[in-house]
């Protein structure tokens, strides 16, 4: 159980506009750079590795290719540093450390993707 102060603070840090994302999915990182006195947004794109954490100090690992290198980067979940995180496509996987894909290459290294459910009025059958 956590002290009744800490989870104050806590809930002053936190960010309320998550989107419900895990170990798999491929994300875009919309993140505010500063460059002397200018502050622009950069998209970082790739593919969830890991989340970690529950609390304010929470992270999560995309990892891209870039000119054939693979790049990983980690990002605060709670950091006011990002605009906004998008949810690109979902990945079909049983694993919540992605770690081998660090070995893969190509081809290899695409994930399965998880089909979207239908919605509710095109599901409903027809009736007569």
């Amino acid at each position: 159980m956590r002290n009744a102060a800490i989870q104050f603070v806590d809930s002053l840090h936190s960010r309320k506009d998550l989107v419900d994302f895990r170990a798999g999915d491929t994300v875009r990182v919309w993140w505010k750079v500063k460059e002397g006195e200018k502050e622009r947004s950069q998209a970082f794109e790739g593919v969830v590795i890991r989340r970690t954490g529950g609390s304010v100090d929470a992270t999560f690992t995309v990892r891209k290719m870039s000119f054939g290198v693979g790049v990983e980067r980690i990002f605060p979940l709670h950091s006011p540093r990002y605009e906004s995180l998008e949810v690109l496509s979902r990945g079909d996987v049983r694993r919540g450390r992605l770690f081998y894909l660090r070995n893969l290459r190509g081809k290899a290294a695409r994930l399965e993707a998880l089909e979207e459910t239908e919605t509710a009025s095109s599901a409903a059958p027809a009736t007569k």
